[in-house]
């Protein structure tokens, strides 16, 4: 199951949901910080859940205005859902960044190009820990599992600050 898939799933089986409500939900929590979701897929992955049978939808007046489909996990939904968390949490994963691939030819561009590329990336790694605590502290109070999300996006962010800041010092 892919990150975008589970992020999906995981909101649908939460509560039933409508498209439009997912993505209301995935702005709302700043989950594009750490799973990738595009607005323009959410309907092609909730049609590609219900194709494998993960979902189902109805057509559910929802407030004022026309009905709209409200997808409901399914038990074979709920049963993958599970499987894919356990997996999530027991999984490494491996680190394809870009920086990665950059700094491992560093060599080819000039000490000072390479600084500043190195601090517009701290700067960067800042805005997005600014990001991440501004979206946690307009959703608190958080339950434990969603507070535990965002300690830990935050922890990773200042750790990569710490090492570039280093790095920029030895360089």
């Amino acid at each position: 199951m892919t990150n975008a898939e589970l992020a999906i799933l995981g909101l649908v089986a939460e509560q039933p949901r409508h498209g439009y409500e997912i993505e209301q939900v995935i702005n709302e929590r700043g989950m594009r910080n750490w799973t990738e979701v595009g607005f323009s897929s959410i309907y092609y992955l909730l049609k590609k859940l219900e194709d494998q049978g993960q979902v189902e939808s109805r057509l559910e007046q929802v407030g004022p205005g026309p009905a709209r489909k409200v997808y409901h996990t399914t038990a074979a939904g709920r049963e993958a859902l599970d499987e894919a968390i356990v997996e999530a949490l027991s999984q490494p994963e491996r680190c394809y960044q870009l920086f990665l691939l950059g700094l491992s030819h560093l060599p080819r561009i000039p000490r000072a190009q390479a600084l500043e590329a190195m601090r517009r990336y701290r700067a960067g790694l800042e805005a997005r820990l600014a990001e991440v605590h501004e979206s946690a502290r307009r959703q608190r109070p958080l339950p434990d599992h969603v507070e535990a999300m965002f300690d830990y996006s935050q922890t990773l962010i200042r750790a990569e600050m710490a090492w570039i800041d280093r790095f920029i010092t030895s360089f």
